[in-house]
């Protein structure tokens, strides 16, 4: 097998990865076995010390330049910190499907953000790839669906919304650094860093947590949240990237929300009602004009 079809699998596997964390984590806080500051200390606990372990059978010490820590900091506190925190709080409350979808709005922001930052003209397509990428996500927020276990579903998009947008500047800070330093290094880094900003916000919903009442059921699930739902799919995204380009890896988020879908309707018997599939529709085409290359004359 050849280094590119590793490549692609190890891509659909990442996706399959975060399709699953999104099912793993609905169940574990419905049924009140853990809260999601929580989650996140164990989530980022486990996966620094996996890094590092990665570090011991590997060693890679490369040193970061003092100009750009602060940049590594920032893309801490927006990549994992915030991200992080408002993704695992916002899926606690909304429907795994509402929370695939609005993550697809991320392509969507990073084109603005990044033109508004580099003082790039929009075209009018570009604009329209927006409008109907934001209708798509209203359609999620103000539908009154009253079906499934979502217990505040109007906060939740919200806070997935803001989780987006977090990691749409997570996604233009850490940029230059991966083209600088090996991606590996810079991973491990913001973990920690991630590991000392988010320790004061989850011990407290860390020390809560009933493990004496978790089945093999429940255990499994939080292996599949903490090593493959972050820590590999993390290793695979990193490799597909290396290996195709941003441009592929980017390609296969859009298969995200289907598996979510199937996934959270095989296991949580989530519906899927029309309004979600207009929004997909919307959200989708969304995504495909703002990121469609601007023909140059």
């Amino acid at each position: 097998m050849n280094k590119r079809t590793i490549a692609h699998l190890a891509l659909i596997f990442a996706n399959i990865f975060f399709a699953i964390n999104l099912s793993a984590v609905k169940h574990l806080t419905n049924q009140e076995l853990v809260q999601p500051f929580g989650l996140n200390l164990v989530r980022v606990g486990v996966s620094v010390l996996l890094f590092w372990g990665l570090y011991v059978i590997k060693p890679v010490n490369i040193k970061i330049e003092k100009k750009d820590r602060l940049r590594l900091l920032l893309c801490a506190i927006t990549g994992i910190a915030i991200n992080q925190l408002f993704f695992l709080k916002g899926l606690s409350l909304t429907y795994p499907i509402h929370a695939a979808l609005l993550l697809l709005i991320t392509p969507i922001l990073i084109v603005f953000i990044a033109a508004w930052l580099l003082k790039e003209r929009i075209g009018v397509i570009k604009v329209a790839g927006l409008t109907l990428g934001l209708s798509g996500a209203l359609v999620l927020i103000l539908a009154k669906d009253s079906s499934g276990n979502a217990t505040d579903v109007l906060r939740g998009d919200i806070f997935i919304i803001i989780n987006a947008i977090s990691y749409t500047f997570y996604f233009i800070l850490v940029k230059p650094l991966m083209l600088k330093y090996d991606p590996i290094v810079i991973l491990r880094w913001v973990f920690t860093i991630w590991l000392i900003l988010v320790f004061p916000f989850g011990w407290i919903e860390f020390t809560q947590i009933p493990w004496e009442r978790y089945s093999a059921t429940d255990y499994t699930s939080m292996g599949l949240i903490v090593f493959s739902g972050t820590f590999l799919a993390y290793l695979f995204n990193l490799y597909g990237i290396k290996t195709l380009g941003a441009s592929m890896a980017g390609f296969y988020i859009y298969s995200q929300p289907v598996f979510a879908a199937l996934i959270a309707m095989l296991f949580l018997h989530e519906n899927l009602a029309l309004y979600k599939i207009l929004a997909a529709v919307l959200i989708f085409c969304g995504v495909y004009l703002a990121n469609k290359p601007v023909k140059k004359e």
